[in-house]
């Protein structure tokens, strides 16, 4: 019955039946039996079908509303008794570079999610070196990251996006009014950078000698202690984007280096040898996403 009640729900959310059953990768004339089989033993129809369209019965819309809920609960209900018989189910482990702030591993996690529900994802926040040795180890089967020294053949390496370092600031800072400023002009400026302390002097290498700020570091292990940080004025954070949510209270303001822009490219990485299965599902799904 579950199994038709989702065929239904996919029907009327894609508004085809030709969608929903590639959704659920049956042919379109066995969605419709099955749909037809549901509306007979239901003893009501749902839909009003016309040649290439269809519309919800008075029945079928107060159905369709009720069985989201339905759904819902039977969902929670699954994962509730595998979690009371110790049954862990598959799981994907995955790293996310800490301070990352763009919406794409969330699409991704809700692709997926969407595809394998009966996959649990773990969802680990680092930065680039702790990544690394937890992706070494074998405690991670995917990391999100951005790349810091060359590509290796012990791992699968693709390349997400390469994009360009902007600097959060405070709207009420004169600096705001700026498109781009080179770091040379923000020596006098702190630097606001989220790190674990045991990584603190391994991100103050990076963005001091490799990167060649010359600001002083405030470290925070929190992105919301770190964005008030930002708004109060007490420093800037390089990021790769915007953050949405925070338009009226800062600015984006484009970082560059001897008048160039600072590249970073964000990569995803996995084991050659990982054994978990649908890990490489998960990657082609965050490939799409950028």
């Amino acid at each position: 019955m579950f199994k038709q009640i989702r065929y239904f729900q996919s029907v009327v959310q894609l508004g085809s039946f030709t969608a929903a059953a590639e959704k659920h990768y049956i042919s379109q004339s066995a969605i419709s039996q099955q749909i037809k089989a549901f509306e007979d033993e239901l003893g009501v129809p749902l839909l009003n079908r016309r040649k290439r369209s269809f519309t919800l019965t008075e029945a079928g819309e107060y159905f369709y509303k009720k069985s989201l809920v339905l759904v819902s609960d039977y969902d929670f209900i699954c994962r509730e008794l595998q979690r009371i018989s110790g049954q862990k189910g598959e799981q994907l482990h995955i790293g996310v570079l800490k301070g990352y702030c763009g919406a794409e591993f969330q699409n991704a996690v809700s692709e997926f999610t969407a595809q394998f529900p009966d996959v649990t994802i773990d969802v680990m926040y680092d930065n680039h070196d702790a990544l690394y040795e937890l992706l070494r180890n074998g405690e991670l089967d995917i990391v999100l990251n951005d790349q810091r020294r060359a590509f290796s053949d012990e791992y699968v390496n693709i390349v997400l996006d390469i994009r360009e370092y902007c600097a959060e600031i405070s709207a009420n800072s004169p600096i705001s009014q700026l498109d781009e400023v080179d770091i040379a002009d923000l020596k006098n400026t702190p630097i606001i950078l989220l790190s674990s302390p045991e990584q603190q002097e391994t991100e103050r290498r990076f963005y001091c000698q490799d990167l060649g700020f010359k600001s002083e570091i405030c470290f925070t292990e929190n992105m919301d202690d770190a964005h008030i940080l930002v708004i109060q004025g007490k420093g800037f954070m390089p990021i790769e984007g915007s953050c949405d949510s925070l338009q009226k209270a800062v600015k984006t303001v484009k970082l560059i280096r001897n008048g160039q822009p600072i590249i970073r490219w964000y990569c995803a990485f996995m084991r050659t040898d990982n054994p978990t299965k649908h890990t490489q599902e998960f990657i082609e799904i965050l490939k799409k996403q950028f």
